[in-house]
């Protein structure tokens, strides 16, 4: 047998796993504090990895103008193959691998929009079909770029993606990003959960997406400690195409569509569902549509099976001349704007009702469509995103997933030149994935500025100063409900770079901690060799805890009545004495107490531990309560979520 050779860990079964901006430097408050940042000779030293579909390196965004010598410590190559050789690559995209036959060359745009998000160069007017036109930059504009082409027309298998992240912590990257995901495993059996305990050894950060399984609940993936999971939210920018009807009203959708407008008048307009030949004709499948019906029309589609552009193209090609796109009760309200081939507006379950009760009622239906281009500060924003992944954490109920939210809804950033007969520069997609880069870039930012910091002290940064209300003390959004998002929803909250940068009191996490979590999970010395890839016997004498683990989150799972939670927070800022609160202070159902309620920092004394004791009342399975525990000096706000669940 295999397993039994020299050499080999464990055997796991292959597994594929799926792919999960002019606007958010501002929205997260960039471009207001690009001094506080590292200078581009620092962050010239920070190298972010992106394992994805490749690179197009003729991008803008990869521009080297201005970038030094390659940092001492790189290792990394620049791999030739089809139509791409070692010449593609520069001082910016300085590496570029692949991990199956082929080059790195992206064909396909979603690697170029990741990592272009993530550390692209600044180019200027930028935008897409006239759409979100401005500056085009990433995260971390002076940090330099490796490309690890794992992701293929088949999808992103586990052999591929644990290859290239072992080679990509070998050629010294100092972030990885990782805009993929699978279901979900045990963490000996999980290729990209085994692969990031490696990086976190080596002091790299791995930050990787939620999914797009949202809303509903345990449909996270990458949950292990180790990784920084990043949720999806939206811009305070849209898109709006009005859709107007016969009856005088209008309702606003939104679309990125550019060319030739509908003629100055209403049209005829008239649902899918009644001029198909197909059961399910109102989805506007290939071939389901009756021309005759259709040409000269609107036509109403619902959302759902194939691609929303998809449907514009069935519509088109059936002699439509426009399309209303309605979402769901699984999209909810939520707002996704695509480049349609044909005048088309998406709009939000509740709307597409409305438009659908006037076009079923009416003897005469018509409708036409106007598009208002690119609208800026929109409110409230961000929420959440309908698609993000939620929590609880489904392998590891105490570890509250995701950690924190990032922009992720109508995400401009570069593209392949291969794909889209409009030859586009750059598009505008949404996903976990476009959120995840967004971390990545801001990982790389605060490595930069404190390069002794380790892969946990940058995520408790983001996690800790994350925000969770908007400025009128309202609390996020969740456009999936309409209601309040939760720590299942938000993790820890909306990532806030500036105040990360100073964030007061990190909880720290080094290798030991995390194999001590594997022990308290009672994995047996085979299973921690699988994810450790070395030997480590747990100590039988010693009790280990899963509530233990350092996390800058409490994910509390109420069996006994009674559970008690320990962390350690390390100062790194001044000295000072921090007190703490929790909100709401009356929590039904469940009282939290901490001790100490102060903790005191001297110049010498860095470290200081704290007990958080959770005494629950018997309430019905499946109940769940939230609150909110912070550490505050006057100056710094050092957060952490809390979720209690009767299990």
């Amino acid at each position: 047998m295999l397993q039994s050779q020299p050499g080999i860990l464990s055997v796991i079964p292959e597994s594929r796993y799926e792919l999960h901006t002019t606007r958010t430097p501002e929205f997260l408050g960039l471009d207001r504090a690009a001094d506080l940042f590292p200078q581009a000779n620092v962050l010239g030293e920070v190298v972010v990895g992106v394992l994805d579909t490749g690179a197009w390196p003729e991008s803008k965004s990869y521009d080297d103008t201005g970038f030094g010598p390659l940092p001492g410590t790189w290792n990394g190559q620049c791999e030739s193959g089809t139509n791409f050789t070692a010449a593609n690559c520069n001082r910016k995209l300085i590496g570029a691998r692949f991990f199956a036959k082929g080059s790195p060359r992206d064909d396909d745009g979603h690697g170029t929009h990741t990592s272009t998000t993530a550390a692209g160069s600044a180019v200027d007017g930028a935008n897409l079909l006239g759409y979100a036109t401005g500056t085009a930059r990433g995260m971390a504009t002076r940090a330099r770029v490796a490309i690890y082409k794992v992701c293929w027309v088949g999808g992103c298998f586990s052999s591929d993606i644990l290859a290239a992240m072992d080679k990509a912590i070998e050629d010294g990257v100092n972030v990885l990003s990782m805009s993929l995901g699978g279901g979900t495993s045990d963490y000996y059996r999980d290729s990209v959960a085994i692969g990031a305990f490696s990086a976190m050894e080596k002091g790299i950060l791995v930050s990787c997406s939620a999914g797009n399984a949202g809303p509903t609940a345990y449909s996270l993936s990458n949950v292990a400690p180790w990784i920084t999971t990043v949720g999806a939210g939206t811009l305070d920018r849209d898109f709006p195409a009005v859709v107007s009807l016969g009856n005088g009203k209008n309702y606003s959708g939104v679309s990125l569509y550019k060319g030739a407008a509908l003629p100055a008048k209403l049209l005829p307009f008239v649902y899918a569902g009644n001029v198909s030949n197909s059961t399910n004709g109102n989805l506007c499948m290939i071939g389901t549509l009756i021309p005759e019906k259709v040409k000269g029309k609107i036509v109403f589609c619902d959302r759902g099976v194939n691609a929303r552009v998809q449907k514009g193209a069935v519509v088109k090609a059936a002699g439509g001349l426009g399309m209303v796109l309605a979402n769901t009760e699984a999209n909810g309200e939520e707002l996704v704007g695509d480049a349609h081939l044909l005048p088309a507006s998406t709009v939000g379950q509740k709307t597409g009702e409305t438009i659908k009760s006037y076009l079923l009622s009416d003897r005469n239906p018509t409708a036409t469509i106007f598009f208002e281009g690119t609208k800026l500060g929109v409110e409230p924003a961000p929420v959440v995103a309908a698609f993000s992944s939620r929590g609880p954490n489904s392998i590891t109920p105490e570890i509250l997933k995701p950690d924190v939210i990032a922009p992720g809804v109508n995400i401009l950033a570069g593209w392949t030149g291969a794909v889209d007969s409009r030859r586009t520069e750059f598009n505008i997609i949404s996903g976990t994935s476009m959120s995840c880069p967004h971390v990545s870039g801001l990982a790389a930012l605060l490595k930069g500025a404190h390069p002794e910091w380790s892969p946990a002290a940058i995520r408790s940064a983001l996690m800790t100063t994350a925000y969770v209300t908007y400025k009128n003390g309202r609390k996020l959004q969740d456009v999936a409900t309409g209601n309040d998002s939760t720590p299942f929803d938000h993790g820890a909250g909306h990532v806030d770079p500036v105040a990360a940068l100073n964030p007061g009191l990190v909880y720290d996490l080094t290798a030991e901690d995390y194999l001590g979590f594997l022990c308290a999970l009672n994995y047996t010395d085979t299973q921690i060799k699988s994810v450790a890839r070395k030997n480590y016997t747990c100590d039988p004498r010693k009790r280990y805890s899963v509530t233990d683990l350092n996390y800058p989150s409490f994910a509390v799972n109420v069996g006994n009545l009674v559970i008690k939670y320990t962390r350690t927070v390390t100062n790194v800022g001044p000295a000072g004495t921090y007190k703490v609160s929790v909100t709401p202070n009356q929590t039904p159902g469940v009282k939290i107490t901490v001790e100490p309620e102060t903790l005191s920092f001297s110049q010498a004394v860095l470290k200081r531990s704290y007990t958080v004791t959770f005494t629950a009342s018997s309430l019905p399975i499946s109940t769940n309560r939230f609150a909110r525990l912070e550490w505050s000096d006057g100056k710094h706000v050092v957060g952490s979520p809390i979720a209690v669940s009767w299990t």
